[in-house]
Order: C-alpha cells, then structure tokens, then sequence
C-alpha cells in the first residue's frame, strides 16, 4: 500500500497508510533500522460494546498536512461508532519525539464513554528476537527495547494517564498479539513480555452531550532508559500540545527560505512545492545520507528496499535543495560521499545511511572479465552537485575542504575511464541500473562533472588539472555528436555496447534518459539535434492515456499492471517533468510556458491532496506504483517549479521592456 503521509526530523522517520497506521518506524537513522518493517503501529476506539481499527473501512476520512507544515489534518466519521475524530500527528522539529493530537466529538446528547488504545507492534533492529515490551509502574507508561535502542510510549486525557496497558507475544505460537485483547475494550494488563512481542496501551474517555475530547499520544526515541524517561518527562513539562505548536512554527519558519519568483502558478502547483520541500526534508538524513525512499511495502517484491542513498538520486535531491534557497542542508550530503568515495575515485551502486556500503546486482564479474560494478554517473553527479553548491555560497574554504578528498579522486578517475576509440567514458550501468555500455546519459554527466571539475580545479590554482579536465570533456562532446546522435532519425539514442568481438551496438530504443544532453548543458534548448530529441520522446514514450505522462522507455515492464502491455511503460514523474524543464528552458514567449504549466498541473493532480508523489503511476488508473513516495521525483517538481517561476518572471520583465527573449541555459548551468 503505497505511504499516505510521512513525517520525520533528520534522525526519525515514520510512514503511514491510508488507514493511518504508522507502517514505517526508522531511527536513529533515516532509511536505516526500520524497526516496524511494514507491520502496523495502530490505534482504534472502543465505544458501547463496539470497536474499530483506524483502517476499518466504516471511517471516512480526508487526509492531508496543515498549511505548509509537517504536521497531519486528518477529520473523519465513522458510520457505526456514530463519532467524529479530528487527528494531528507530528515529529518534533529535532527531538526523536512523535506526537499525536486525537479529538473524539460525540454527537448525541447524552453522556458516551470511550476508550482510545494504541498499539506497538516493533522488530527492534529488524528482527523480533529478543525484544522487550514491559509497563513501569513509575513512568505510567510502556517501553519497548533491545540493547541500545528504547521506544517508549505514553498518553493524557482529560488530565489523566493511561488507564490500561498490557504486553504480550505476537505472531508466535498461535499469538496474534495485545492488539486483539483491546476489541473488548479491556486489557489484561500484563506487565512484561519477552521474546516477539508488542504492547497496547488504553486511555479513557468520558464524552459530554454533544462535545468533543482531546487526547494526547506520545512516542519518544532513545539509546537507553533514562533517554527516554527525560524526553517522556520533556513532553510533560513542555505538554503535548506546547511541543505541536512549536513544530508547526518551526517548518512555516524554515519554508520561509525559499521564495520562488511572482509567476502565475496556480495555488495547487505552488502548495505542491512546498509539501515537496518538506517531504524532500524529512529523507535527509542530519549525518548527509539522502535515501531514495522509505516506504518498505517494496520488500513484497525482491526482499530489499529503497532506503539507500543512492549517489545519483541524492545529487539531484540536492541540487534542487540548492536551487530552493537550501544549500545549507546540502553540506552533510556532500561530506558524506568525500568519506565514501573509493581510493580509485568512484563511486559504489548504493549506500546505507551509515555510510557503508548498501546490497547491490552489479557483479564483479561478468562474461568471463574483470569489471568496475558501478553507473559512472553517479560520481560524476556528486561532483556537479558540489559545483552547484560554490556557485550559490561561494564559499571557497569549503570547496578546498574537499577538493583532495572527492573532486581529485573523481575527476581523475573519470579523466581516465575512457573509451580511447570513441572518446567516450568506458561501460558502466545505465542510470536505470539495468544495463551495462557507454549511454547517453551517464556521458552527458561526466562531461559536466569534468567541466566542473575544472572549473573547480582552475579556483584553487591547479591550473594543469583545470586544463586537462576542460580538454577531456570536450573529447567526451565530440564523441558525444558523433556516435549518440543519430542524424539520419534526428535524435540522440539510449547508448552503445561493445560486444565480444569488440564491435558496436547501437541502442536505439526509445528512452528518456537522452534528455541528458539538455540536462548536464551539453546542448542549448533550442539547438535542432535537441528538439528533434524531444520530438522523438514525445511520439514514442508520451502514454495518451486518461492519466497522461512518460514512460522511461518503450517496453518497460517494471510494476506494469497486467493489461498495459500496449503501453511504453508506466509514466514516470521523473521523466514527464525532464520534459517540462525543456519547455521552460527553450520557451520564447509566456504563451511557450502553458506547455509546462500544464504538466505541473498534471503533477498536482497525480500528488493528490496529500502532496506525496511516487515513483511512478498506472496511466490508465492513476494509481500509484512501486514507492511512494520517492524523493527524486518531489525534488524533479521542485526544480522545474523554481525553472518556471524563474523564466516567467524572466520573460515577463522583457514582455515589459520589449526586449526579445532567447532560450536559456541547460539546467545545471556547468557550460
């Protein structure tokens, strides 16, 4: 079930459904120990000998943020219960602290008791062996833990604490788990359970005659005991309610930074952008990890996830962050990747958020050779990213801080993984992470990275470098326009593959990544070879469908739904806004911008009023597909928001002056 709503702070991270269980629970890093691993966190209302679940399909909920901060407004009703519930849920801004606000308002006017139950059902550390689950007579409350991880949770209503606990064994020798013994509205009130265990904890609630209830929930995060006695303690001074209004002045304050140019984007677009920023935050990790996504419902599928930071997908996250106003939370980012890169100068496939090496399919070893398992890209991405970073600071310390440590490495190690022949880097993974040659793409990438890397080098005086780095990328161009632009079809293709007996093949399949050449500057927008480009995307990967968008690439089948066999694939946010940013960017008059203006909408429409966009969707249904949500395409939108509001604001000033306007530079600005 793709991820509703998604809260977290740097250091904690937490995913519901649609029925607004918390199915993901990371800590202490984002994207690594997910200590509910898809299972549920839950709570549900006993109320006159009836009970419900929050995902009993009786509530009618509508589920969506406040304004503009990472705080949840959920109202809803449920048919049989006859009450109405208005929900908030929150991370703290920076404690490992996860509140909840839960108002129960009861119609009738008569007097109604009611119970409110909350459930942990944790694997500490991914695994249930050895867990314990045990209620402290002196907190008032349950904590769960093993070795030096600490969950404890607690509650207040109506000025009093929780009226009912118990801990207990689940899904083991027959057990299902306390969360069964709340349906009568009564807990056993065992005190402490060892082993694969969760727990329940009741609060209770006395409803006037038609009036409402507010109850708090509180879920705190430590490395032992008295961690989590003094934030438990933290909440009581400072009160639930205290805490949920400084969280919500804290991410206004922080959204503040970023304040694209006056445009006539439409107020579902621009709420987009901001949900998008806050979504971006709470995937980066305070210690530079930035994780693909959190949502583990993928493990269904291969038994693996996508909270790794994958070096490519945390380059463009930052670089839209940079972009937003946001340079600053990009630091630890590229810090990160100095301490991981290799003593050869590449980058590997993917990382935990620790920064050690993350699970990978990319061999060692393959057709009886020796190869360099990694997608050439992703080095050449982090140092372009680093570039973007100067180029908004200026701050040269920084730069030289690791301009031995990652840009030498890297540039010396693409300036050499050349394909001498073809002027080409040598074969490494697409950016699709499926197969191996010399793309389009990933050359694209590598000629930034080195005029980036010039750039860089020529700033700190190492002239030589500089010198060598500009001469290579222009080989790596030349090679570019000669073998991956086809002219007899008027586009750029996917990439080449040596076979065996050396020879060349040409991938001439449709595939948006070509896209490359007008995202790394290599082409101005409206140079022919880069529209013919376009033109061809558009005719073979644009699905013309209820739900419109573009696919990766004609034929693929990665969590196509039965029956869209006819289809290029599934539509991709990624690819359909690389096509937006086209349009901006080459766009010569504000009418140019409607184009672009209608695929945002189209981004807003898929995003739904909650602001998650995912990986990817059904194009018939809309239905969202594999993750979700995925950080990359929140940070695609935001980037081409601040494109469009940029050029709008660019092409209105000479509407004004009556000024011609001209296409403006690649994205990256690295030419």
């Amino acid at each position: 079930m793709p991820r509703k709503l998604v809260l977290g702070n740097g250091r904690m991270l937490l995913n519901f459904d649609a029925g607004l269980n918390i199915r993901d629970f990371f800590y202490p890093y984002v994207g690594q120990w997910n200590h509910i691993g898809g299972h549920k966190n839950s709570f549900g209302i006993w109320l006159e000998s009836q009970f419900a679940w929050c995902d009993d399909p009786e509530w009618d909920y509508t589920v969506t943020y406040e304004k503009n901060c990472l705080v949840t407004r959920i109202t809803g009703w449920h048919k049989k219960l006859e009450i109405g519930v208005e929900i908030n849920d929150a991370v703290h801004y920076n404690d490992c602290i996860y509140l909840k606000r839960v108002t129960v308002r009861n119609p009738y006017n008569y007097r109604r008791v009611a119970m409110l139950f909350f459930t942990h059902d944790f694997s500490i550390q991914e695994s249930d062996i050895g867990d314990t689950a045990v209620y402290d007579p002196l907190l008032e409350a349950v904590y769960h833990y093993k070795r030096n991880f600490y969950f404890l949770a607690n509650g207040r209503a109506q000025n009093r604490g929780l009226l009912q606990f118990s801990t207990g064994v689940k899904r083991f020798g027959g057990a299902e788990g306390t969360w069964r013994d709340a349906e009568d509205g009564i807990l056993e009130g065992n005190p402490i359970a060892q082993g694969s265990v969760d727990s329940t904890i009741g609060l209770r609630l006395e409803l006037p005659p038609n009036g409402e209830v507010t109850a708090y929930y509180w879920l705190v995060c430590g490395r032992n005991y008295q961690e989590v006695r003094q934030l438990n303690q933290y909440v009581l001074d400072e009160t639930p309610s205290g805490l949920l209004r400084r969280t919500r002045a804290y991410w206004r304050n922080w959204l503040r930074a970023s304040r694209p140019p006056q445009s006539n984007l439409p107020a579902e677009v621009l709420d987009l952008y901001h949900t998008s920023l806050l979504i971006i935050r709470t995937h980066m990790d305070q210690r530079g990890a930035i994780i693909a996504a959190a949502d583990s419902d993928i493990m269904q599928f291969n038994r693996d996830h996508y909270a790794y930071a994958w070096p490519r997908d945390a380059a463009f996250i930052a670089m839209a962050m940079i972009k937003a106003g946001y340079p600053e939370s990009t630091v630890p980012f590229l810090q990160f990747y100095a301490d991981a890169i290799t003593e050869k100068g590449y980058l590997l496939h993917k990382y935990n958020p620790d920064g050690t090496a993350g699970s990978s399919w990319h061999p060692w070893y393959a057709e009886g050779q020796i190869q360099i398992p990694i997608q050439e890209d992703e080095t050449a991405l982090v140092l372009i990213a680093l570039w973007q970073h100067y180029r908004r600071e200026r701050n040269l310390e920084f730069l030289l801080s690791l301009y031995r440590s990652l840009v030498e490495p890297a540039a010396e190690f693409m300036d050499g993984y050349i394909d001498e022949e073809l002027d080409l880097p040598q074969e490494s993974y697409d950016l699709w992470e499926e197969k191996r040659g010399i793309w389009t793409f990933t050359a694209s990438a590598v000629y930034a990275a080195l005029m980036a890397a010039a750039q860089i080098a020529h700033l700190v005086a190492d002239d030589g470098q500089a010198a060598r780095y500009r001469n290579t990328a222009a080989r790596i161009k030349r090679g570019i326009l000669r073998y991956l632009y086809d002219p007899e079809t008027g586009h750029f293709i996917k990439g080449l593959r040596r076979n065996p007996d050396d020879s060349l093949t040409r991938d001439m399949s449709p595939e948006s990544s070509v896209m490359g050449v007008f995202i790394f500057n290599l082409l101005l927008p409206g140079d022919p070879r880069l529209v013919g480009t376009v033109r061809y995307i558009e005719n073979n990967l644009l699905n013309h469908q209820p739900n419109g968008g573009v696919a990766r690439y004609a034929g693929d089948r990665y969590f196509l739904t039965p029956g869209n066999e006819g289809l290029p694939g599934n539509s991709w946010i990624i690819c359909t806004l690389w096509l937006a940013q086209w349009y901006i960017a080459a766009a010569r008059s504000l009418a140019e911008l409607d184009r672009p203006l209608e695929l945002l909408r189209w981004a807003a429409t898929i995003a739904g009023p909650t602001g998650i966009l995912p990986e990817q969707i059904n194009p018939l249904t809309g239905e969202h597909l594999s993750v979700s949500p995925l950080t990359w395409s929140h940070a695609t939108l935001v980037e081409t928001v601040v494109n469009y509001a940029k050029k709008y604001h660019q092409l209105n000033e000479r509407l004004q002056c009556e000024i011609p306007t001209a296409g403006g530079p690649g994205l990256m600005g690295v030419g």
